[in-house]
């Protein structure tokens, strides 16, 4: 019971926030109401049981809607939302669009045949879905994972000879920076 009543109000909240997409002005705050929707989205998949995929989903959101409103507020010309704006061209037609495919999936959903359930549920979904998805190769694709991780992390810290002590030097309580790159915060 508890369940169903939690999968209605996910739903509910991800249709709203995504619809607050569209309502905003401020490039920040849609930013935010999209990882609200994707949010409930991946509450929705921790209830259907995938726990890894659902707090997957949860962390990869987070983490993509956090640094994509950093890019809008740095590039957008109107991140506050100070002059009116619409992310919506065409409203007419979008939305005559948007009405007849949400009729066609939902006459989908009702009017297919669904099939019956046979056999039980797995004892680890999880593990049944890195096989179905990766098959044999999910081991290689674990430390594949790791190895690019590992990438990112050395391109990131290789990326740039300076670090904090190019600036000030040994003190770094000097109050002047000694800046071998002209320019920035740093004169």
């Amino acid at each position: 019971m508890l369940d169903d009543v939690m999968f209605w109000v996910l739903a509910l909240l991800a249709v709203a926030s995504g619809v607050m997409v569209f309502r905003f002005d401020s490039m920040a705050r849609a930013t935010y109401a999209l990882l609200a929707s994707l949010l409930c989205v991946g509450g929705e998949v921790l209830l259907l049981g995938l726990d890894y995929l659902g707090v997957v989903i949860v962390l990869m959101m987070t983490i993509e809607m956090a640094i994509m409103a950093v890019f809008m507020v740095m590039y957008m010309m109107n991140p506050a939302g100070l002059v009116p704006m619409t992310m919506v061209h065409n409203k007419k037609g979008a939305a005559a669009i948007c009405a007849v495919v949400f009729a066609a999936l939902a006459a989908g959903i009702l009017l297919a045949p669904w099939p019956s359930r046979r056999g039980r549920p797995p004892d680890d979904p999880t593990m049944d879905l890195g096989l179905s998805l990766m098959g044999p190769q999910m081991l290689t694709m674990m430390t594949l994972g790791l190895a690019l991780f590992a990438t990112i992390v050395a391109t990131v810290v290789l990326a740039t000879r300076r670090g904090r002590y190019d600036r000030f030097g040994d003190d770094l309580k000097a109050r002047r920076a000694d800046d071998p790159v002209q320019g920035g915060t740093g004169r």
